[in-house]
């Protein structure tokens, strides 16, 4: 232990510079995973679904039915929870999740980061939001 203290004060800088990268590993870890799920605006969305990802509407089937995003595919909450097998496929693909206000939709996006999708978004304000930027719903 002697030397171990002798040799950190014979290179201080050697030993910062050390613990430096070590933080600056440990924090972008850190942003690593966070970023695994984030939330974003309609805009972003649209953008998003240009590119090519998949919308997955979490509400139930009756409120599915009275309107959704153009494209969306509805698999209820409780389907996610059980392990969201009908999207195994998409698990490299941007995927957006969204519900009524948000509030769901952002756990089902956590959920699915923990499954093994790769880029998870939640729609800040769900539908709510979507239909006060006077974006398109269909019925049916």
């Amino acid at each position: 232990m002697q030397q171990f203290f002798q040799y950190v004060t014979n290179h201080y800088l050697l030993v910062g510079a050390t613990l430096v990268v070590v933080v600056i590993a440990a924090v972008t870890e850190f942003r690593a995973r966070a970023a695994a799920f984030s939330s974003i605006g309609p805009s972003e969305a649209v953008r998003l679904m240009n590119g090519g990802a998949l919308l997955v509407d979490i509400r139930g089937q009756t409120e599915f039915a009275a309107g959704h995003i153009s494209g969306a595919r509805n698999l209820p909450g409780a389907t996610i929870a059980d392990g969201a097998e009908a999207l195994a496929r998409f698990k490299e693909k941007a995927v957006i999740a969204y519900c009524d206000n948000g509030m769901t939709g952002g756990a089902a996006a956590r959920h699915l980061g923990r499954l093994g999708f790769k880029h998870t978004y939640n729609l800040r304000g769900g539908l709510a939001a979507w239909r006060q930027e006077n974006l398109p719903v269909v019925k049916g």
